[in-house]
């Protein structure tokens, strides 16, 4: 923004220059020569007064230079004033930035190549700017110099710790990797100024034969999972029937002892019965009675002796 006024002022000093000069009473323009002159002054002013201040965006630091010479002040986001309109300036982005490495070999101890994708999340440490201005250079050199060679030597380094490539595939290889790794580079890059936020392994391609094989294996797991989910199933419905089964067992069981508590119940009554019997005579008469057919004795005789005629009773 300070540099468009500067701009602007400049243009309006010229042009109130040129005005004052070629703007004799005869021109056009000399009717402006008033205004010219009354320009010319503050346009100059503004133009000088705004080398005495300097704006930082957000997200940003600067750093000024005196003659080659590297200040150790850093100048933060914001508005400053009054500073040395001798400085020349060196901005620095410390927001923070994504280096993608795509497909990059990595060796196994079994000398195959594996590739990666990966992904350094990072950002410059504004407070010491200063110090990369003077032993690196720009953030672009930074990267160049120091992240980018340095990480592609201690990946190589981490893949020899691994024994065969179909290792890489491992969640835990992976995050071991990514932990070992953001170790490294933190204690390496931090002095230098660059502060490590993360490393993402995205993907992960090994040789082709491997990864035919890696493939089958998890076919054959599949498989094997499948049918011990098939086994399971089937012992369970296996299970089921069993328990079924003994479930109906007990109930028949329960069912035959409650019969035979009937008939030992029925039993016990009869058996009561017939003890009554044999010492209530009355019970007898009532045998007698209900084993009667209805029809009466006859008998013979006079009136004094009846007879019974047993032979026609009997009959």
């Amino acid at each position: 923004m300070f540099e468009k006024i500067q701009f602007i002022a400049v243009v309006i000093a010229i042009l109130s220059i040129v005005v004052i000069v070629i703007g004799r009473e005869s021109s056009p323009i000399a009717k402006f020569r008033g205004l010219a002159k009354t320009a010319i002054a503050p346009a100059i002013i503004v133009f000088t007064a705004l080398f005495w201040i300097q704006q930082v965006p957000a997200g940003h630091v600067k750093v000024a230079t005196l003659f080659g010479q590297v200040q150790e002040e850093v100048y933060t986001e914001g508005l400053h004033f009054p500073v040395n309109p001798l400085y020349a300036w060196s901005q620095y982005d410390v927001k923070q930035k994504t280096i993608k490495f795509d497909k990059m070999g990595v060796p196994s101890q079994d000398q195959l190549i594996s590739h990666f994708d990966v992904s350094l999340q990072y950002r410059l440490i504004g407070s010491k700017a200063p110090q990369i201005k003077k032993n690196t250079g720009t953030a672009r050199d930074v990267v160049d110099i120091h992240v980018v060679p340095y990480f592609r030597s201690l990946i190589r380094e981490q893949g020899k710790t691994v024994a065969n490539a179909e290792e890489f595939y491992s969640e835990s290889v992976q995050n071991r990797m990514q932990a070992e790794m953001m170790s490294e580079l933190t204690s390496k890059l931090e002095p230098i100024g660059i502060e490590m936020q993360g490393i993402l392994i995205r993907n992960v391609i090994l040789p082709p034969f491997i990864a035919k094989a890696v493939e089958d294996k998890k076919r054959r797991e599949q498989e094997a999972e499948k049918q011990k989910a098939e086994l399971k199933r089937f012992t369970t419905e296996q299970e089921q029937k069993i328990a079924t089964a003994n479930a109906e067992l007990e109930a028949a069981k329960l069912e035959e002892k409650k019969i035979r508590l009937l008939a030992d119940a029925e039993a016990y009554k009869i058996q009561k019965i017939n003890q009554a019997a044999q010492q209530s005579p009355a019970y007898i008469q009532l045998k007698q009675i209900e084993a009667w057919n209805g029809i009466l004795p006859k008998y013979v005789g006079g009136e004094n002796m009846p007879i019974l005629d047993l032979r026609t009773q009997s009959n």
